[in-house]
């Protein structure tokens, strides 16, 4: 689902706003092509002090888990001679700010197939971790250690990105080098199957990050937030991130979303394997050759990509769909996040079932909503009632979804099973972060070193 692309200066120059639209009515596909794309984020830690994993040295370190993965066929992928991803058969292996390790997966046809490739990645994972002392946790926030203890990766972007984000919001640091989030990228058909399937998720964003809710301690102890990751995010950069509400006005296009993306701020841009930081700067002066990064120059393809990876609303619009809203956690919710919205917006009855249930609300509920999720997961006010009993109708829709799609295992069962981890926390209304509450104030003793074991993969 990530497509490729050559970014740094490659190929003919853009010249219009038209090709900027093209770009994303590209990604259109008849029903019978569309894939499933699952991301998923993990934070590196040494078994012995469980401390965070540098990029290098003589104990366990990101680059000997990056090298010692090249035996599963993986290739390397180098910046500044240092190894900082790996590829294979589609999928992709990259390095978040913090080390935080991420398996951008290929583009699959049934969750049964999504759930496998999970599962074989983390395979992999553990054999290389367990041979040079390393483990990953799978939470949404790093429980212990501070953002000057966690270290930073040897790619250029994250240099720009680091300067320029204490300058547009207070938490973005705290974004770069301390969360971890699950995603989910799904396809579309035709603008207007776009608009539905944008409107219904974004809609229905923080219910994902409700039921998801797994980040419940910072710096050794309780934060006071279900999803602190959910949280950091409303602090990040106004420009670029949070729930679009304008996805909700009548008519909207791939125009909108461009015009938007036109007027959200530069990171930067890459030349000849360099990046040449272009922080605040304009994506519509760069149409006119009147970036100050690079005076006189047009943008091509590439940068146009490059730009629109650097966009973190709820939910992301390049060539497919991405579902940006939950926190990081165990291999069965790696498995369920992509299963709640194939369920909701694979098939056509299901969707327009989850379009009917948020066609009424204001944007103020909905942003409530999101703030809701963040601070008091399920038991969050909505309306006459909760964010829990939104999950179980949202959940009673994705499962309806599934089955319709009739997609089964060789043990004959429908792609539906990945739901029942998020049934049982809709129905006990209990979010993932209270139960490690419960053990952080019961048997753990107010101590977060447990979850070192009890998070582990």
């Amino acid at each position: 689902m990530s497509g490729t692309y050559t970014p740094g200066g490659e190929g003919p120059p853009i010249e219009s706003k038209d090709q900027l639209i093209a770009h994303l009515a590209s990604g259109e596909k008849p029903r019978e092509s569309w894939r499933i794309g699952t991301e998923h984020e993990k934070f590196g830690f040494t078994l012995e002090g469980h401390r965070p994993l540098p990029y290098e040295g003589d104990g366990p370190g990101v680059r000997k888990m990056l090298e010692g993965l090249t035996r599963f066929g993986w290739a390397v992928i180098e910046e500044n001679g240092k190894p900082v991803a790996l590829k294979r058969n589609g999928a992709s292996i990259t390095l978040e700010p913090g080390g935080q390790f991420e398996l951008s997966g290929a583009p699959l046809e049934t969750l049964h197939q999504t759930c496998a490739e999970v599962n074989g990645h983390l395979k992999e994972v553990r054999e290389v971790a367990d041979e040079i002392g390393a483990g990953f946790l799978g939470l949404g926030f790093s429980p212990k250690w501070s953002l000057e203890e966690t270290p930073m990766m040897p790619k250029d972007r994250y240099n720009i990105m680091k300067a320029y984000m204490p300058k547009v919001g207070g938490l973005g640091h705290q974004m770069m080098f301390r969360s971890c989030t699950v995603q989910t990228n799904l396809d579309f058909s035709s603008e207007a199957d776009m608009r539905a399937k944008f409107r219904a998720s974004m809609a229905l964003q923080p219910v994902a990050t409700a039921l998801f809710a797994n980040s419940p301690f910072a710096d050794g102890r309780p934060n006071g937030f279900v999803s602190y990751r959910a949280h950091v995010w409303t602090d990040v950069d106004p420009d670029r991130t949070g729930i679009l509400q304008f996805v909700f006005d009548e008519g909207f296009s791939y125009e909108h979303y461009v015009d938007w993306a036109l007027d959200a701020p530069m990171y930067f841009v890459k030349r000849e394997g360099r990046f040449l930081d272009a922080s605040g700067q304009s994506f519509r002066e760069f149409l006119k050759g009147r970036l100050p990064a690079l005076p006189g120059e047009l943008p091509v393809m590439g940068d146009w990509e490059d730009h629109l990876s650097t966009l973190f609303p709820e939910v992301r619009l390049k060539t497919f769909l991405e579902q940006r809203g939950a926190d990081g956690g165990p291999w069965n919710r790696l498995c369920a996040l992509p299963a709640l919205w194939v369920g909701l917006l694979y098939d056509d009855t299901a969707l327009a079932a989850a379009l009917d249930l948020v066609k009424d609300w204001t944007a103020e509920e909905r942003v409530a909503l999101r703030l809701g999720a963040a601070h008091c997961g399920l038991k969050a006010p909505f309306r006459s009632g909760t964010m829990q009993d939104l999950a179980r109708e949202v959940l009673a829709i994705a499962c309806s979804g599934l089955k319709a799609r009739a997609r089964l295992n060789h043990h004959g069962e429908h792609e539906a099973v990945f739901l029942d981890d998020l049934d049982e926390i809709a129905m006990s209304g209990i979010t993932p972060a209270e139960r490690l509450l419960e053990l952080y104030n019961g048997p753990w003793g107010g101590s977060v070193e447990p979850i070192f074991k009890e998070a582990a993969y």
